[in-house]
């Protein structure tokens, strides 16, 4: 007999929450919440559910903070129902639900269609057993939809109050939401999150309820939660916002997301676990601890180890390895290719210049660019949100040095030059930082950083810890040979 492939969670990693997951013939395609990133909702294919592969974007230009999605296929026909939420650079007033559709899943897709929906996120599409279709929303509400999916009928009412677990479980907050809904025989069944996605590790969890008809009663199950990290040693936290699907022949699959112990800085990462079915028709967690090395599918490949990479900018990677964090509309305007990528500029500093950052999933890695000014200032980041970041710039003077989302006091004796070349390693929170001028020695910053508290826990917003190229001022700043190495 072969041997049975394994795989080790995340399956996809770095900063990736609320994945939304959709078999299409003989692959499956993904995406996630993509918050204050432009482009949006970047799109993974998987033949296997192991390893992905990127393919593209669905949003060019999202219209406001981009939360949890759904992805429906209806008659050949894709749909992506997305919540957006009001930002600083948005029109938005209150949270509202659009929808977005494509002949495939390569889209092109639409530009997003507002379906009258407010103050609601999360939304989950289904057919019913009445040929109509349905979009559940967080609390959990529910409204129709007409039959090309493109508008409403009628106005959201309240359909299921979900599954309580004992007040002594230390949770974020109840908050119900994240509907995804299935068919499996006779039975829909509605997979939730609760718990709250952030705050204790043992908040977040997935429930199941299931009901004969779209239209309820909803009975919860016996077995909930089906996944719930249930102590702070384990290895992967606050699991939930679940996905379970079958990939044929009787094998289920749940695919979640999670924070990995001791490294809130990357964000929510992509987990997938077996699921199996009682004899009475209720999904559960196949196993007790996905922290370790597990079987994959039957059909899977090994996957390949995460690898570095090195970018010339002799074409421009937006989606693929590069997304602006919080742009204004049209902020792609910014760059252009000219022996390397230049950025105009945008701000004062580092929080309000919209900088282009990179998810990572390493543990340890190192960054490096060369990095030329033109009447702007420009340099290399580690960079959470516009309040929390730290790195080095330069602005053709000094050297300027950040830490805790703030300029320091420290003047690090830099050469005054428009051209440097930088280097940020992050060692296990550790973060060190080198600079040179082109073609001499490298020169370690005075000062280190501790970056283990960089998280959402911290600063009250679900992102992550990402390298970042930053340019501010009304000039350019022109980076060339940007490198990216794990270490471990």
């Amino acid at each position: 007999m072969a041997d049975v492939p394994t795989f080790v969670n995340p399956v996809l990693g770095g900063d990736r929450p609320d994945p939304a997951v959709i078999k299409v013939g003989d692959e499956y395609w993904m995406t996630y919440s993509s918050f204050e990133s432009a482009p949006g909702l970047l799109l993974y294919r998987s033949p296997d559910l192991v390893n992905w592969t990127y393919a593209g974007s669905a949003l060019a230009e999202p219209l406001g903070s981009t939360f949890a999605v759904d992805i429906a296929e209806v008659g050949g026909r894709f749909f992506i129902y997305i919540p957006f939420i009001p930002a600083p650079w948005s029109a938005l007033d209150a949270p509202a639900i659009f929808v977005i559709h494509a002949d495939s899943m390569e889209g092109p897709w639409s530009d997003p269609i507002d379906l009258g929906i407010r103050w609601a996120i999360d939304p989950g599409h289904v057919v019913g057993e009445d040929g109509k279709r349905y979009l559940f929303v967080n609390g959990i509400r529910r409204i129709a939809l007409t039959d090309d999916g493109l508008a409403t009928v009628g106005e959201l009412e309240q359909v299921y109050d979900g599954w309580r677990y004992p007040d002594e479980w230390i949770t974020e907050a109840y908050a119900l939401e994240g509907p995804k809904l299935f068919r499996r025989g006779e039975w829909f069944y509605l997979v939730s999150a609760v718990g709250g996605t952030g705050g204790p590790p043992t908040g977040h969890m997935v429930i199941v309820a299931r009901s004969r008809s779209v239209h309820g009663p909803w009975e919860n199950s016996p077995h909930n939660p089906v996944a719930r990290t249930e102590d702070a040693s384990e290895k992967w936290w606050s699991r939930g916002h679940a996905t379970i699907l079958s990939t044929g022949e009787g094998s289920w699959w749940m695919v979640s997301h999670g924070y990995e112990n001791g490294y809130r800085t990357l964000g929510r990462q992509i987990l997938l676990e077996p699921i199996a079915w009682t004899e009475d028709g209720w999904p559960v967690a196949a196993l007790d601890d996905i922290g370790g090395e597990l079987d994959a599918p039957a059909e899977a490949s090994v996957p390949s180890p995460s690898r570095g990479f090195d970018d010339d900018f002799a074409d421009l990677r937006l989606g693929e390895r590069w997304t602006f964090h919080a742009p204004s509309p049209g902020e792609a305007a910014r760059l252009t290719l000219d022996d390397g990528l230049v950025l105009a500029g945008k701000g004062t500093g580092p929080g309000d210049t919209s900088p282009l950052a990179l998810v990572v999933g390493d543990h340890s890695y190192e960054v490096e660019v060369d990095v030329e000014i033109d009447e702007a200032e420009g340099g290399l980041l580690l960079f959470f949100n516009d309040r929390l970041f730290c790195g080095m710039g330069i602005d053709g003077e000094r050297m300027r040095s950040y830490s805790g989302g703030h300029v320091t006091h420290w003047r690090e004796p830099a050469p005054e030059a428009r051209r440097l070349q930088l280097r940020i390693r992050n060692d296990q929170h550790i973060v060190t930082g080198w600079y040179r001028e082109p073609g001499g020695e490298w020169v370690r910053h005075a000062i280190r950083y501790e970056t283990s508290g960089y998280h959402a826990n911290t600063m009250g917003d679900l992102l992550s810890l990402r390298p970042a190229l930053y340019a501010a001022g009304a000039g350019t700043v022109r980076f060339r040979d940007f490198r990216y190495r794990p270490l471990r």
